[in-house]
């Protein structure tokens, strides 16, 4: 399942993108123990014998993170299946066991897909369970391992459950890596498996980059970039990594499968070691945990409690509000659009209903309800309130809630006469004339800037209680008169 037209990030060469993401899973616990699972707190105090990997110690899996996993996979429309977890063996310098309780062959869900926001598929390979390794801070030099002069371990992290979708490498673009990253983080949040809040880590993304001419259908060798931990980073280490390859094969050269490191400062990768394959980490099944193997009864019913996806919210606004399911994105991005979809059901103009939430309500909707927020559309669309006036009610709305008519009269805000309003557009244009020359005979921009002049003109004279949208229909009356 692959998106739409290649952007090329030089021109004749196709980017193939596949990214890993990490999320940690919103549990109590951790996944093989009863330490807590929270961001922060004093180094080494949220741990236990499991964390410290201590002889004798046993994993006990934590229920609550197999039902998360599961409502994972159901809402990317993966296959839900029998998983073993298995033992992925190299040296781990923040995991105290040297080793990490994954799972391999058989992961708890298996292929699916998820939406962009303009209605395209991108593939899922795989999203399965795993652990989390602790934290190493190197002091001294620039922060990197060889440069340091000692390493802090915090096992904090030890332990703290993940789960890791593989997408396939069907992304072409910065864009679209954005876009899916952004997408499954609110599909995350929505379901309440993790809260994505990448600037604390408890969503990372390992980018996987290859570059090929354009027309060719093999892949080329891909390097890993890992650990990214915003959308801006994304994007710019695609671009770098893109054009290091490109740079690399056209000179001459060849990519090496690597594990690459972005360096935010620099703006630039580096590499960390050769790109380790499957038979690397000696993986072999997990001797003291059994096989999970979730009953479909227990499937079904977490599937019946998922909430509306941000998919489907966005088609619900789409068909309500008769626009594309991609203008709706921005709404349902916000959480807004159940306030949306009520005003529009009571009536209030579409079109509106999105101006004000995209443009006026980008802080939150505080207080403000389905009903005066209608009616407060009714009575701007009617002419009773300039836009002016709306956005000034609605930020009371917003603040205190109300009545929209009420707050309108104690503002002292009342619709002006169409009579009362051409006399001062018509004074205005007598005290003007090159403006209005230049006005009626200018081209496109001309026209617009000094419609602008006029519209602030008059809204200086009538305090802001002249009708923006009236004063520019009079104003091309005039005009072709």
């Amino acid at each position: 399942m692959s998106t739409n037209a290649t952007t090329e990030i030089v021109p004749g060469w196709e980017t193939v993108i596949g990214l890993e993401v990490h999320a940690e899973l919103a549990t109590a616990t951790k996944l093989f123990s009863g330490a807590p699972n929270r961001f922060g707190g004093e180094p080494n105090t949220n741990i236990d014998p499991v964390s410290l990997g201590l002889p004798g110690s046993l994993p006990v899996l934590n229920e609550k993170a197999v039902e998360l996993a599961i409502r994972v996979g159901l809402a990317l429309h993966c296959r839900v299946q029998r998983s073993v977890f298995s033992r992925k063996n190299y040296f781990y310098p923040d995991m105290p066991k040297d080793f990490q309780i994954s799972q391999y062959d058989l992961p708890i869900n298996g292929e699916g897909w998820l939406e962009l926001a303009d209605g395209r598929r991108v593939g899922i390979e795989r999203a399965h369970l795993e652990e989390d390794t602790g934290k190493s801070t190197h002091v001294g030099g620039g922060g990197r391992i060889h440069e340091a002069d000692y390493s802090l371990v915090d096992y904090n992290r030890a332990g703290v459950p993940l789960i890791e979708i593989v997408g396939a490498p069907d992304l072409r673009s910065p864009e679209d890596a954005r876009a899916y990253v952004s997408e499954l983080r609110s599909i995350l949040v929505a379901i309440g498996a993790s809260d994505g809040k990448m600037e604390e880590g408890s969503m990372r993304v390992d980018c996987n980059v290859s570059v090929r001419a354009l027309g060719e259908t093999e892949l080329g060798t891909r390097c890993e970039i890992k650990n990214i931990n915003s959308l801006r980073s994304l994007g710019r280490a695609i671009v770098y990594e893109a054009r290091r390859q490109v740079d690399l094969v056209t000179s001459g050269g060849r990519v090496e499968q690597q594990t690459r490191h972005w360096d935010e400062a620099e703006g630039s990768t580096h590499k960390l070691r050769s790109k380790e394959e499957a038979y690397d980490y000696r993986y072999f099944p997990e001797p003291d945990l059994v096989p999970v193997e979730p009953s479909d009864e227990w499937i079904e019913s977490i599937r019946a409690a998922l909430p509306m996806l941000p998919r489907e919210r966005r088609r619900r606004l789409a068909d309500e509000a008769k626009i594309e399911t991609a203008a709706a994105a921005l709404t349902v991005e916000r959480g807004m659009d159940d306030l949306a979809v009520e005003a529009i059901g009571l009536g209030a103009d579409p079109v509106r209903v999105l101006v004000h939430l995209e443009n006026n309500l980008a802080d939150g909707i505080g207080s403000l309800s389905a009903g005066p927020f209608a009616a407060l559309i009714a009575m701007e669309v009617d002419g009773n309130l300039t836009s002016t006036q709306t956005k000034t009610v609605l930020a009371v709305l917003v603040a205190d809630g109300g009545n929209p008519a009420e707050v309108a009269t104690e503002l002292g805000f009342e619709a002006m006469e169409a009579e009362e309003l051409e006399v001062i557009v018509d004074s205005l244009i007598a005290e003007h004339p090159q403006d209005w020359l230049a006005f009626t005979s200018g081209d496109d921009k001309e026209r617009k800037k000094k419609a602008g002049f006029f519209v602030g003109q008059i809204m200086k004279v009538t305090g802001g209680q002249a009708d923006g949208r009236a004063v520019n229909e009079l104003l091309a009356r005039r005009a072709d008169a």
